[in-house]
């Protein structure tokens, strides 16, 4: 539409008031009648009214439609007022073309030249008993109506110009008449509509609601939006003489849809990730410059960093958020004493502007913040409502005593308008977002807090999100590094490196574990297993299991009674849980390797519970995969397990893994197995270096299982690290033990513990005479630890007693626990062995 179009040149003359009356409606017949009296134009509207035709009536004199002759001086009256520029309005009486009579309301406009003749604009309407009012009330309703019309000649050039168009577009009447609409307001949207208006004149077919945005200088700051209609005006013959057009002020309903589109655009745009400054700072991006030119997003400290303890509820008085905000210094505020409060500590965790690098900004992203929009104070964030400054000039006083920076700031970069919404999810507290207008000079309106309040609630629920998944992974990870070993103590038997990656690489938590247990008598446990799932639930599954297989372990128990026990421990879990349904650390599924290496004989003693076998390397590079009893997965219950024996000469390489190493995309598990055996055999790596190129070659993209691998090369205890003998069934022989005991410690440089040694071998040699059947043997092992064993036939287990201090007997296995660093009792095919372990001293290089 023409007059409210693109803004003409500055400087144009201003509006001016006048008198002329509304010409009509959209519903008015309309017809358009010369000086003369002669009908020059005739509209659909005019022929539905009256009923004839454009053909019967353009050409002929406007006095035939009349029902009664009209009196010439009062015709000749009506014609001075509209060449004066006032118009007139009044009643007449007209007959239908099927002869009925019609009293009407009649609208003359103000003349105007249409071709070079004089014309008038008339429309009219019938009048009804219930439009019988007075005639002052009516023409104040139709002055006061929000549709504007103009008439446009056929070169497109304005004729006349109705009240309410004039007022929309705020351009004066004088300035439009006889000039085209590109003239007036120049710019793309007057073309366009030029070019709507041309098309109407030639194929004389109406144009209806169309909608378009523009200026205008009555309010040359707000953009608007405005429905147009075009229809033509015709004479005799249908020859189209010129267009007339319409239009509404439709900017409620535009900003209306702006404002939803907003908050259903947000949804696409706030919350993409799991990262709480993340989000904060896309709720910031997204804001401009949609809707404001600045943008804060300040969380309070505790929901920026969600590791440390959580936001604030709501409810909690002025005193509780005192404490919270105070930090170190633990001031706190009296109830009632707000005003004297420190102010909350706030983080910024996000910002925007319309200028680059956000030079308003008096805290950068990170920094801390301790401002709250005044006059409010720290209730605000817990109770209040969003807050809409329009005008800032009211607050920057304040500001400049309390926060001179931030008044600064204001001035500086012309901010005029504020919104400060605090930020609140699921009964909490999680900071503060203030939006802030300076290059868009339209103020915040009180509609604009409902899309503000949306926005932010939308991004508050996004940062609780993202706060509570934060901890939650955060605690996650903790448990999965306090569930996983922190070192391997591979000793003096194995060298060891592991890799540890689970499907989510982001959670950073998974069921696969691996263990290296040390055990009596130099023996290193290998345990690798597989927890069915992912996420915190298999973690805290892989946790029982794990701590299940040290306790296992440390009974000495051989791998195939472990893995039995094992067992019956997933068995009882699942029984324990309660109806109608799983806890969480439900075992569904599991497996496991258990692995023994004995650095003495060289040989690894293990048994499996569904897990895929182990890979060996031979020092030579030759790669072999030992055929292990598969046995059972745990759980199922009832099904044994099987051992299986392997030598591994010094320098070996045992790989342990999880089935998500070797089952690739393809699927294919031999396949996974030959690459693994093939990356394994790779020669000159350094174990760690060797490990991580392992997983590096095989892991699959994307990754759909947790992979877990532990490697160990293999080291034997020579022969001068170990010294055994038979003992004879005779009492007699202990001293003769016990004097070569003392003197191979003094061969190894153990003559520290030459004493205390001496005592536990009597001891335990002394006992095995005793309690125990032949034959005995005696072995000293000398590693990080001195090793002493008795073996004998017997199977009964020697029980540590706490004598009475009247008792004789009864200390023997009490002082041995008092002088050994730990202490204990296996079980072979044979009988026992009794073992006990000493540190060595500090100085001796074992």
């Amino acid at each position: 539409m023409a007059s409210v179009g693109p803004q003409s040149a500055p400087g144009a003359e201003p509006p001016r008031p006048s008198n002329q009356h509304f010409f009509g409606t959209a519903n008015d017949a309309t017809a358009v009648v010369a000086g003369t009296g002669t009908v020059v134009g005739w509209t659909q509207s005019a022929q539905e009214l009256l009923g004839y035709r454009a053909v019967e009536v353009v050409g002929r004199s406007a006095g035939f439609l009349l029902a009664m002759p009209e009196d010439p001086v009062r015709v000749a009256g009506i014609a001075e007022r509209c060449r004066a520029g006032v118009g007139w309005s009044g009643a007449a009486d007209v007959r239908r073309r099927d002869g009925r009579r019609m009293e009407v309301d009649l609208r003359v406009s103000a003349s105007f030249h249409l071709d070079g003749r004089e014309c008038f604009l008339i429309s009219g309407r019938e009048r009804r008993p219930e439009r019988m009012i007075g005639q002052s009330v009516l023409d104040a309703f139709l002055t006061s109506s929000p549709i504007g019309i103009a008439v446009m000649s056929r070169e497109l050039r304005y004729v006349w110009v109705n009240d309410t168009l004039e007022r929309l577009g705020g351009v004066p009447r004088g300035q439009r008449v006889g000039r085209r609409m590109s003239e007036v307001l120049p710019g793309l949207e007057a073309d366009a509509i030029e070019t709507l208006m041309r098309g109407v004149l030639d194929t004389g077919v109406p144009v209806i609601d169309y909608e378009y945005r523009g200026w205008s200088w009555a309010d040359p700051h707000r953009q608007h939006a405005y429905s147009t209609s075009f229809f033509p005006l015709s004479e005799g013959g249908g020859t189209v003489t010129g267009v007339c057009y319409m239009v509404m002020d439709v900017t409620d309903r535009w900003k209306a849809q702006q404002r939803l589109a907003l908050v259903n655009d947000a949804g696409a745009s706030i919350g993409s990730t799991l990262d709480v400054m993340r989000t904060a700072q896309e709720l910031a991006d997204f804001a401009v410059p949609r809707f404001a030119d600045l943008v804060f997003v300040d969380l309070l400290e505790p929901v920026a960093s969600p590791e440390e303890p959580g936001p604030w509820p709501f409810g909690m008085g002025p005193a509780d958020i005192g404490r919270v905000g105070a930090g170190a210094s633990g001031t706190g505020v009296r109830p009632g004493a707000e005003s004297a409060s420190p102010r909350p500590r706030l983080r910024r965790a996000g910002m925007s502007s319309v200028r680059e690098g956000c030079p308003e900004a008096n805290f950068r992203v990170g920094e801390t913040v301790d401002t709250v929009p005044p006059p409010h104070g720290i209730r605000f964030l817990t109770e209040g409502e969003p807050l809409l400054i329009p005008v800032l000039d009211s607050v920057v006083d304040l500001w400049a005593v309390e926060q001179p920076a931030r008044a600064a700031s204001v001035r500086e970069y012309g901010c005029h308008s504020l919104i400060a919404v605090p930020m609140r999810a699921r009964d909490t507290v999680l900071g503060l977002t203030t939006f802030v207008r300076s290059v868009n000079l339209v103020p915040f309106e009180p509609d604009d807090v409902i899309p503000a309040r949306e926005l932010v609630t939308r991004a508050a629920v996004c940062v609780d999100n993202a706060r509570r998944y934060t901890r939650e992974h955060a605690a996650a990870v903790t448990l999965q590094r306090s569930l996983l070993p922190h070192m391997l103590p591979g000793g003096m038997a194995l060298d060891v490196a592991s890799s540890y990656l689970p499907a989510d690489a982001k959670d950073g938590v998974g069921g696969d574990w691996f263990d290296v247990i040390p055990l009596s008598s130099a023996r290193v446990a290998l345990v690798v297993g597989d927890v069915v799932g992912h996420g915190i639930s298999a973690a805290a599954t892989m946790g029982r299991l794990r701590t299940a297989v040290h306790t296992l372990a440390d009974m000495d128990l051989p791998p195939d009674e472990l893995l039995a026990h094992l067992d019956d421990l997933v068995l009882r879990l699942g029984d324990a849980e309660p109806e109608g349904g799983a806890t969480g650390t439900t075992v569904l599924g599991a497996t496991c390797l258990y692995a023994v290496y004995d650095p003495v004989t060289q040989l690894c003693t293990m048994a499996r519970a569904g897990h895929p076998p182990p890979v060996i390397v031979s020092p030579d590079g030759r790669v072999n995969f030992p055929e292990l009893p598969a046995g059972p997965p745990l759980g199922l219950g009832g099904l044994p397990f099987e051992t299986a024996e392997i030598e591994l000469p010094e320098g070996s390489l045992i790989a342990l893994y999880t089935n998500g190493l070797i089952e690739g995309r393809d699927r294919d598990v031999e396949l996974g197995m030959s690459r693994l055996g093939g990356a394994l055999s790779q020669r000159g790596l350094p174990l760690g270096t060797l490990c991580a190129t392992v997983v590096e070659q095989l892991l699959p993209v994307p990754q759909p299982d947790d992979v877990a691998l532990l490697l160990a090369r293999t080291h034997e205890l020579s022969a001068d690290h170990v010294v055994s003998w038979d003992v004879p069934s005779d009492p007699a022989a202990v001293a003769g033990v016990r004097a070569r005991t003392a003197g191979l410690l003094r061969t190894w440089g153990l003559e520290a513990l030459e004493m205390t040694t001496e005592l536990i071998v009597s001891e335990l040699v002394t006992n095995a005479l005793r309690h125990a059947t032949g034959p005995i043997r005696l072995r000293l092992l000398r590693q990080s630890v001195l090793t002493c064993e008795v073996s004998d036939a017997s199977s009964t287990s020697p029980r540590l007693r706490h004598a009475r201090t009247t008792d004789e007997g009864g200390r023997g296995l009490f002082l041995v626990a008092q002088l050994t660093r730990r202490w204990g009792t296996r079980y072979t095919p044979g009988g026992k062995t009794i073992w006990t372990e000493q540190e060595l001293p500090p100085a001796t290089d074992a």
